[in-house]
Protein backbone atom coordinates (compact mmCIF):
# COMPACT_ATOMS: atom_id res chain seq x y z
CA UNK A 1 0.00 0.00 0.00
CA UNK A 2 1.04 3.31 -1.43
CA UNK A 3 1.87 6.17 1.50
CA UNK A 4 -1.51 8.16 -0.31
CA UNK A 5 -3.75 4.68 -0.67
CA UNK A 6 -2.73 4.34 3.45
CA UNK A 7 -3.69 8.36 4.17
CA UNK A 8 -7.18 8.06 1.86
CA UNK A 9 -7.82 4.77 3.94
CA UNK A 10 -7.77 6.28 7.27
CA UNK A 11 -9.43 9.67 6.26
CA UNK A 12 -12.40 7.60 4.81
CA UNK A 13 -12.34 5.53 8.13
CA UNK A 14 -12.90 8.31 9.87
CA UNK A 15 -15.42 10.08 7.93
CA UNK A 16 -17.11 6.52 7.95
CA UNK A 17 -17.10 6.26 11.57
CA UNK A 18 -14.35 3.62 11.75
CA UNK A 19 -11.38 5.11 13.30
CA UNK A 20 -12.49 5.39 16.83
CA UNK A 21 -14.64 4.10 19.05
CA UNK A 22 -18.10 5.98 19.37
CA UNK A 23 -19.42 6.80 22.97
CA UNK A 24 -23.03 6.06 23.81
CA UNK A 25 -22.62 8.88 26.45
CA UNK A 26 -22.42 11.52 23.39
CA UNK A 27 -24.72 13.94 22.35
CA UNK A 28 -26.31 13.02 19.14
CA UNK A 29 -25.11 14.95 15.96
CA UNK A 30 -28.92 15.37 15.61
CA UNK A 31 -29.44 17.75 19.07
CA UNK A 32 -26.28 19.19 17.42
CA UNK A 33 -28.09 19.80 14.58
CA UNK A 34 -31.05 21.54 16.59
CA UNK A 35 -28.68 23.88 18.08
CA UNK A 36 -27.79 25.07 15.13
CA UNK A 37 -30.69 25.33 13.48
CA UNK A 38 -32.30 27.37 17.06
CA UNK A 39 -28.97 29.59 16.53
CA UNK A 40 -29.02 30.00 13.21
CA UNK A 41 -33.04 31.54 13.79
CA UNK A 42 -31.19 34.02 16.10
CA UNK A 43 -28.89 35.31 13.96
CA UNK A 44 -31.74 35.97 11.54
CA UNK A 45 -33.41 37.90 13.95
CA UNK A 46 -30.88 40.31 14.63
CA UNK A 47 -30.05 40.36 10.60
CA UNK A 48 -26.98 39.25 10.75
CA UNK A 49 -27.02 36.05 8.35
CA UNK A 50 -30.20 35.92 5.36
CA UNK A 51 -33.35 33.10 6.28
CA UNK A 52 -32.86 29.99 4.45
CA UNK A 53 -36.22 29.66 2.36
CA UNK A 54 -35.08 25.94 1.74
CA UNK A 55 -33.96 24.89 4.75
CA UNK A 56 -33.83 21.27 4.90
CA UNK A 57 -33.54 18.18 7.39
CA UNK A 58 -32.43 14.84 6.86
CA UNK A 59 -33.21 11.61 8.89
CA UNK A 60 -33.99 7.84 8.67
CA UNK A 61 -37.20 6.70 8.45
CA UNK A 62 -39.10 3.60 9.87
CA UNK A 63 -38.46 1.54 6.34
CA UNK A 64 -34.77 2.54 7.00
CA UNK A 65 -34.00 4.60 4.16
CA UNK A 66 -33.33 8.67 3.84
CA UNK A 67 -35.54 10.84 3.32
CA UNK A 68 -34.82 15.17 3.34
CA UNK A 69 -37.81 17.36 4.10
CA UNK A 70 -38.30 20.70 3.11
CA UNK A 71 -38.86 22.94 6.08
CA UNK A 72 -40.95 25.69 4.71
CA UNK A 73 -42.97 23.69 3.30
CA UNK A 74 -43.04 20.18 4.51
CA UNK A 75 -42.14 18.41 1.36
CA UNK A 76 -40.21 15.01 1.44
CA UNK A 77 -38.54 12.83 -0.70
CA UNK A 78 -36.15 9.57 -0.25
CA UNK A 79 -32.47 10.61 -1.21
CA UNK A 80 -31.29 7.09 -0.81
CA UNK A 81 -29.56 7.53 -4.51
CA UNK A 82 -27.99 10.66 -2.97
CA UNK A 83 -26.30 8.61 0.44
CA UNK A 84 -22.62 7.51 -0.26
CA UNK A 85 -21.94 5.59 2.45
CA UNK A 86 -23.73 4.57 5.60
CA UNK A 87 -22.90 6.08 9.77
CA UNK A 88 -22.91 5.29 12.38
CA UNK A 89 -25.90 5.79 15.05
CA UNK A 90 -25.76 8.91 16.55
CA UNK A 91 -24.29 10.69 13.48
CA UNK A 92 -26.67 12.68 11.20
CA UNK A 93 -26.77 13.83 7.27
CA UNK A 94 -26.64 16.66 6.56
CA UNK A 95 -25.99 19.82 3.83
CA UNK A 96 -23.25 21.95 3.89
CA UNK A 97 -25.24 24.81 4.21
CA UNK A 98 -27.08 23.27 7.36
CA UNK A 99 -23.36 23.71 9.38
CA UNK A 100 -22.18 26.46 8.38
CA UNK A 101 -22.60 30.31 8.98
CA UNK A 102 -21.55 31.21 5.64
CA UNK A 103 -20.72 30.04 2.35
CA UNK A 104 -19.60 32.28 -0.82
CA UNK A 105 -17.40 32.59 -3.67
CA UNK A 106 -14.71 35.59 -3.36
CA UNK A 107 -14.99 38.48 -5.95
CA UNK A 108 -12.44 39.48 -8.67
CA UNK A 109 -9.93 42.04 -7.07
CA UNK A 110 -8.51 45.11 -8.62
CA UNK A 111 -4.49 44.33 -7.87
CA UNK A 112 -2.42 46.43 -6.38
CA UNK A 113 1.63 46.59 -6.00
CA UNK A 114 1.00 47.79 -2.52
CA UNK A 115 1.86 44.85 -0.43
CA UNK A 116 -1.28 45.61 2.41
CA UNK A 117 -4.00 43.13 2.34
CA UNK A 118 -3.68 39.87 0.53
CA UNK A 119 -6.23 38.19 -1.68
CA UNK A 120 -6.07 34.28 -1.55
CA UNK A 121 -6.18 32.37 -4.83
CA UNK A 122 -6.09 28.77 -5.80
CA UNK A 123 -2.42 28.48 -5.54
CA UNK A 124 -2.35 29.77 -1.88
CA UNK A 125 -4.03 26.55 -1.07
CA UNK A 126 -2.11 23.58 -0.98
CA UNK A 127 -2.72 20.23 -0.07
CA UNK A 128 1.15 20.74 2.56
CA UNK A 129 -1.51 24.03 3.58
CA UNK A 130 -2.51 27.39 3.35
CA UNK A 131 0.36 29.76 1.82
CA UNK A 132 0.18 33.68 1.70
CA UNK A 133 3.26 34.18 0.70
CA UNK A 134 1.89 33.05 -2.81
CA UNK A 135 -1.17 35.75 -2.16
CA UNK A 136 -1.24 39.17 -4.32
CA UNK A 137 -2.59 42.09 -3.26
CA UNK A 138 -5.58 44.47 -3.96
CA UNK A 139 -5.73 48.03 -4.16
CA UNK A 140 -6.13 49.39 -0.67
CA UNK A 141 -8.96 52.05 -1.87
CA UNK A 142 -11.27 48.94 -2.30
CA UNK A 143 -11.55 47.51 0.34
CA UNK A 144 -14.67 49.05 1.03
CA UNK A 145 -16.40 47.39 -1.45
CA UNK A 146 -15.69 44.15 0.53
CA UNK A 147 -19.17 43.95 2.96
CA UNK A 148 -17.08 42.62 6.69
CA UNK A 149 -18.52 38.82 5.78
CA UNK A 150 -15.83 38.93 3.27
CA UNK A 151 -13.18 39.29 5.00
CA UNK A 152 -11.85 36.08 6.40
CA UNK A 153 -12.19 34.54 9.39
CA UNK A 154 -9.76 32.21 12.03
CA UNK A 155 -10.66 28.52 10.43
CA UNK A 156 -12.67 29.73 7.61
CA UNK A 157 -12.42 26.45 5.00
CA UNK A 158 -11.18 27.64 1.54
CA UNK A 159 -12.02 25.54 -1.08
CA UNK A 160 -10.55 25.93 -5.02
CA UNK A 161 -14.07 26.06 -6.70
CA UNK A 162 -12.88 25.70 -10.55
CA UNK A 163 -10.14 24.91 -13.28
CA UNK A 164 -8.71 21.46 -13.86
CA UNK A 165 -6.08 20.46 -11.80
CA UNK A 166 -6.65 23.22 -8.51
CA UNK A 167 -10.41 21.94 -8.34
CA UNK A 168 -11.46 20.78 -5.44
CA UNK A 169 -7.98 21.51 -3.27
CA UNK A 170 -8.78 22.90 0.23
CA UNK A 171 -7.19 24.76 3.09
CA UNK A 172 -7.54 26.61 6.13
CA UNK A 173 -7.31 30.33 6.76
CA UNK A 174 -5.39 30.57 10.26
CA UNK A 175 -4.59 34.34 11.11
CA UNK A 176 -1.49 33.07 12.57
CA UNK A 177 -0.26 32.09 9.25
CA UNK A 178 -0.59 35.87 7.82
CA UNK A 179 1.02 38.70 8.96
CA UNK A 180 -0.95 40.94 7.50
CA UNK A 181 -3.86 40.83 9.97
CA UNK A 182 -6.37 41.10 7.17
CA UNK A 183 -7.35 39.03 3.46
CA UNK A 184 -9.71 38.13 0.85
CA UNK A 185 -10.61 35.90 -1.42
CA UNK A 186 -10.83 36.09 -4.94
CA UNK A 187 -13.47 34.77 -7.78
CA UNK A 188 -11.78 31.49 -8.30
CA UNK A 189 -12.15 30.41 -4.71
CA UNK A 190 -15.45 29.52 -2.40
CA UNK A 191 -14.73 30.75 1.73
CA UNK A 192 -16.79 28.33 3.87
CA UNK A 193 -17.55 29.57 7.37
CA UNK A 194 -18.89 26.66 9.78
CA UNK A 195 -20.21 27.15 13.40
CA UNK A 196 -16.88 26.50 14.81
CA UNK A 197 -18.61 26.22 18.37
CA UNK A 198 -20.45 22.96 17.21
CA UNK A 199 -18.78 21.90 13.91
CA UNK A 200 -15.10 21.04 13.95
CA UNK A 201 -13.45 22.91 10.70
CA UNK A 202 -10.33 20.19 11.02
CA UNK A 203 -13.23 17.64 10.92
CA UNK A 204 -14.71 18.95 8.20
CA UNK A 205 -11.39 19.47 6.25
CA UNK A 206 -10.43 15.79 6.71
CA UNK A 207 -13.77 14.65 5.19
CA UNK A 208 -13.50 17.10 1.98
CA UNK A 209 -10.21 15.88 1.35
CA UNK A 210 -10.77 12.46 1.54
CA UNK A 211 -11.40 9.90 -1.26
CA UNK A 212 -15.38 10.21 -0.65
CA UNK A 213 -14.89 13.74 -1.93
CA UNK A 214 -12.06 14.22 -4.05
CA UNK A 215 -12.25 11.05 -6.12
CA UNK A 216 -15.58 12.42 -7.59
CA UNK A 217 -15.20 15.94 -7.50
CA UNK A 218 -14.98 16.95 -11.23
CA UNK A 219 -18.36 15.15 -11.64
CA UNK A 220 -19.95 17.18 -8.93
CA UNK A 221 -18.72 19.93 -11.22
CA UNK A 222 -20.40 21.73 -13.92
CA UNK A 223 -18.57 22.96 -17.66
CA UNK A 224 -16.67 21.74 -20.05
CA UNK A 225 -13.76 19.20 -19.86
CA UNK A 226 -11.22 21.88 -20.46
CA UNK A 227 -12.51 24.49 -17.58
CA UNK A 228 -14.68 22.45 -14.50
CA UNK A 229 -16.30 24.80 -11.92
CA UNK A 230 -17.65 24.11 -8.53
CA UNK A 231 -20.64 26.18 -8.58
CA UNK A 232 -21.67 27.84 -4.61
CA UNK A 233 -25.16 25.87 -4.98
CA UNK A 234 -23.61 22.36 -5.29
CA UNK A 235 -20.96 23.26 -2.46
CA UNK A 236 -23.94 24.39 0.07
CA UNK A 237 -25.88 21.66 -0.98
CA UNK A 238 -22.74 19.14 -0.09
CA UNK A 239 -23.81 16.15 1.48
CA UNK A 240 -21.61 15.99 5.08
CA UNK A 241 -21.79 13.26 7.40
CA UNK A 242 -21.78 14.82 10.52
CA UNK A 243 -20.79 12.69 14.15
CA UNK A 244 -21.45 14.07 17.52
CA UNK A 245 -19.44 16.78 18.69
CA UNK A 246 -17.10 15.11 21.07
CA UNK A 247 -16.40 12.35 18.74
CA UNK A 248 -14.99 14.84 15.82
CA UNK A 249 -12.51 16.16 18.58
CA UNK A 250 -11.64 12.39 18.88
CA UNK A 251 -11.51 12.25 15.27
CA UNK A 252 -9.24 15.03 14.68
CA UNK A 253 -6.88 13.82 18.00
CA UNK A 254 -6.49 10.68 16.14
CA UNK A 255 -5.75 11.71 12.76
CA UNK A 256 -3.40 14.21 14.35
CA UNK A 257 -1.61 11.10 15.96
CA UNK A 258 -1.39 8.86 13.04
CA UNK A 259 -0.76 11.43 9.73
CA UNK A 260 2.07 12.20 10.16
CA UNK A 261 3.27 9.19 11.25
CA UNK A 262 1.94 8.26 7.48
CA UNK A 263 3.78 10.96 5.75
CA UNK A 264 6.85 10.14 7.38
CA UNK A 265 5.86 6.04 5.69
CA UNK A 266 5.39 7.76 2.42
CA UNK A 267 8.84 9.34 2.37
CA UNK A 268 10.15 6.36 2.97
CA UNK A 269 8.43 4.39 0.56
CA UNK A 270 9.34 7.30 -2.28
CA UNK A 271 12.94 6.93 -0.93
CA UNK A 272 12.65 3.19 -1.17
CA UNK A 273 11.05 3.25 -4.53
CA UNK A 274 13.54 5.51 -5.83
CA UNK A 275 16.29 3.36 -5.16
CA UNK A 276 14.63 0.36 -6.68
CA UNK A 277 14.61 2.33 -9.90
CA UNK A 278 18.29 3.64 -9.32
CA UNK A 279 19.84 0.60 -8.54
CA UNK A 280 18.63 -1.24 -11.28
CA UNK A 281 20.20 1.46 -13.40
CA UNK A 282 23.25 1.73 -11.55
CA UNK A 283 23.60 -1.87 -11.52
CA UNK A 284 23.12 -2.58 -15.23
CA UNK A 285 26.06 0.25 -15.88
CA UNK A 286 28.17 -1.42 -12.44
CA UNK A 287 27.85 -5.18 -13.98
CA UNK A 288 28.60 -3.22 -17.76
CA UNK A 289 31.61 -1.06 -16.38
CA UNK A 290 33.10 -4.41 -14.67
CA UNK A 291 32.92 -6.19 -17.97
CA UNK A 292 34.90 -3.87 -19.76
CA UNK A 293 37.45 -3.17 -17.53
CA UNK A 294 38.05 -6.93 -17.34
CA UNK A 295 36.47 -7.15 -13.80
CA UNK A 296 33.40 -9.51 -14.22
CA UNK A 297 35.06 -12.50 -14.66
CA UNK A 298 38.63 -13.88 -14.66
CA UNK A 299 41.65 -14.07 -17.14
CA UNK A 300 42.66 -17.35 -18.18
CA UNK A 301 46.41 -17.82 -19.51
CA UNK A 302 45.83 -20.22 -22.04
CA UNK A 303 43.51 -18.13 -23.94
CA UNK A 304 46.19 -16.17 -25.31
CA UNK A 305 46.35 -12.37 -25.28
CA UNK A 306 44.64 -10.13 -27.30
CA UNK A 307 47.53 -9.22 -29.36
CA UNK A 308 47.98 -12.67 -30.58
CA UNK A 309 43.94 -11.93 -31.60
CA UNK A 310 44.73 -8.80 -33.40
CA UNK A 311 47.75 -10.60 -35.63
CA UNK A 312 45.31 -12.95 -36.55
CA UNK A 313 43.32 -10.07 -37.71
CA UNK A 314 45.75 -8.44 -39.69
CA UNK A 315 46.43 -11.60 -41.09
CA UNK A 316 42.83 -12.00 -42.26
CA UNK A 317 42.97 -8.58 -44.10
CA UNK A 318 45.89 -9.17 -45.70
CA UNK A 319 44.24 -12.18 -47.02
CA UNK A 320 41.26 -9.94 -48.05
CA UNK A 321 43.15 -6.93 -49.60
CA UNK A 322 44.87 -9.72 -51.49
CA UNK A 323 41.76 -11.19 -52.82
CA UNK A 324 40.18 -7.47 -53.72
CA UNK A 325 37.40 -8.04 -50.81
CA UNK A 326 39.05 -5.02 -49.08
CA UNK A 327 40.27 -1.91 -50.21
CA UNK A 328 43.91 -1.66 -49.17
CA UNK A 329 43.65 1.47 -47.77
CA UNK A 330 41.46 0.25 -45.01
CA UNK A 331 45.18 -1.39 -43.62
CA UNK A 332 47.78 1.62 -45.17
CA UNK A 333 47.92 3.69 -41.99
CA UNK A 334 46.36 1.30 -39.48
CA UNK A 335 46.90 2.13 -35.66
CA UNK A 336 48.58 0.31 -33.35
CA UNK A 337 48.39 1.09 -29.49
CA UNK A 338 51.02 -0.25 -26.79
CA UNK A 339 52.22 0.14 -23.67
CA UNK A 340 55.69 1.20 -23.38
CA UNK A 341 57.93 0.25 -20.79
CA UNK A 342 57.08 3.92 -18.85
CA UNK A 343 53.89 1.65 -18.54
CA UNK A 344 52.56 4.80 -20.63
CA UNK A 345 50.21 4.04 -23.56
CA UNK A 346 51.75 4.94 -27.40
CA UNK A 347 49.90 5.17 -30.37
CA UNK A 348 51.94 4.45 -33.59
CA UNK A 349 50.31 4.86 -37.25
CA UNK A 350 52.99 4.64 -39.77
CA UNK A 351 55.82 5.92 -38.66
CA UNK A 352 54.84 8.60 -36.65
CA UNK A 353 54.28 7.33 -32.78
CA UNK A 354 52.11 9.60 -29.85
CA UNK A 355 51.53 8.99 -25.97
CA UNK A 356 47.69 8.72 -25.44
CA UNK A 357 45.71 8.39 -22.52
CA UNK A 358 43.44 5.72 -21.51
CA UNK A 359 39.95 5.84 -19.95
CA UNK A 360 40.50 3.30 -17.57
CA UNK A 361 43.35 0.32 -16.86
CA UNK A 362 42.59 -3.19 -18.47
CA UNK A 363 44.42 -6.68 -17.97
CA UNK A 364 47.28 -7.70 -19.24
CA UNK A 365 46.67 -9.89 -21.95
CA UNK A 366 43.91 -7.20 -23.22
CA UNK A 367 44.86 -4.27 -26.05
CA UNK A 368 43.47 -1.00 -26.83
CA UNK A 369 42.48 -0.57 -29.99
CA UNK A 370 41.03 1.65 -32.58
CA UNK A 371 37.88 0.30 -34.11
CA UNK A 372 38.57 0.01 -37.79
CA UNK A 373 40.91 -2.13 -36.19
CA UNK A 374 38.90 -4.90 -36.14
CA UNK A 375 35.52 -3.81 -37.83
CA UNK A 376 34.61 -2.03 -40.29
CA UNK A 377 31.92 0.39 -40.72
CA UNK A 378 29.60 2.16 -43.43
CA UNK A 379 27.24 5.01 -43.12
CA UNK A 380 23.74 4.01 -44.80
CA UNK A 381 22.31 5.76 -47.81
CA UNK A 382 21.33 8.60 -48.32
CA UNK A 383 17.57 8.28 -49.90
CA UNK A 384 16.76 9.65 -52.97
CA UNK A 385 13.40 10.89 -52.53
CA UNK A 386 10.81 10.54 -55.18
CA UNK A 387 13.31 7.94 -56.73
CA UNK A 388 11.52 5.22 -58.92
CA UNK A 389 13.38 2.73 -60.36
CA UNK A 390 15.29 -0.23 -58.28
CA UNK A 391 13.58 -2.64 -56.39
CA UNK A 392 11.04 -2.14 -53.02
CA UNK A 393 13.44 -2.59 -50.17
CA UNK A 394 12.19 -2.26 -46.19
CA UNK A 395 15.21 -0.44 -44.76
CA UNK A 396 15.85 0.71 -41.20
CA UNK A 397 16.67 4.37 -39.37
CA UNK A 398 16.58 5.98 -36.12
CA UNK A 399 13.37 5.24 -34.80
CA UNK A 400 14.22 1.22 -35.33
CA UNK A 401 16.76 1.55 -33.04
CA UNK A 402 16.42 1.21 -29.26
CA UNK A 403 19.04 0.09 -26.57
CA UNK A 404 16.38 -3.06 -26.37
CA UNK A 405 16.78 -4.17 -29.45
CA UNK A 406 15.04 -3.70 -33.18
CA UNK A 407 11.68 -2.44 -33.21
CA UNK A 408 10.23 -3.47 -36.35
CA UNK A 409 7.04 -2.09 -36.21
CA UNK A 410 7.78 1.21 -37.71
CA UNK A 411 9.75 0.15 -40.53
CA UNK A 412 9.88 1.84 -43.83
CA UNK A 413 9.83 0.85 -47.47
CA UNK A 414 12.29 2.68 -50.47
CA UNK A 415 13.24 1.71 -53.65
CA UNK A 416 16.73 0.49 -54.03
CA UNK A 417 19.29 -1.02 -56.86
CA UNK A 418 20.73 -3.88 -57.11
CA UNK A 419 23.94 -2.64 -56.06
CA UNK A 420 22.77 -0.60 -52.99
CA UNK A 421 21.01 -3.65 -52.02
CA UNK A 422 24.57 -5.36 -52.09
CA UNK A 423 26.55 -2.61 -50.98
CA UNK A 424 24.05 -1.53 -47.67
CA UNK A 425 22.57 -5.30 -46.83
CA UNK A 426 22.59 -5.90 -43.20
CA UNK A 427 24.34 -8.96 -42.10
CA UNK A 428 24.30 -11.11 -38.65
CA UNK A 429 25.55 -9.54 -36.10
CA UNK A 430 26.28 -6.21 -37.13
CA UNK A 431 26.06 -2.90 -34.48
CA UNK A 432 23.41 -0.17 -35.93
CA UNK A 433 24.57 3.11 -33.43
Amino acid sequence: MTGKQLRNSILQWATQGKLVPQDPNDEPASVLLERIRAEKSRLVKEKKIKRDKNETIIYRGEDNSYYEKTLASDEIKCINDEIPFDIPDGWAWCRLEHITRYIQRGKSPKYSLIKQIPVVAQKCNQWSGFQIEKAQFIEPSTLSSYGEERKLQDGDLMWNSTGLGTLGRMAIYWERLNPFGIAVADSHVTVIRPFSCEVSTLYLYSYFSSPEVQSVIEDKADGSTKQKELSTATVKGYLVPLPPCEEQLRIVDKLAQVLPAVSVYASLQDSFTQLNVTLKDNLYKSILQEAIQGKLIQQIESEGTAEELLEEIRAEKMRLVKEGALKKSTIANESRIFRGDDNKYYEQIGKQVNEIETPFDIPETWSWVRLPQIATSELGKTLDKGKDSGDITPYLCSINVYWTGIVLNTIKEARFSQSERSKYKLRLGDLLI
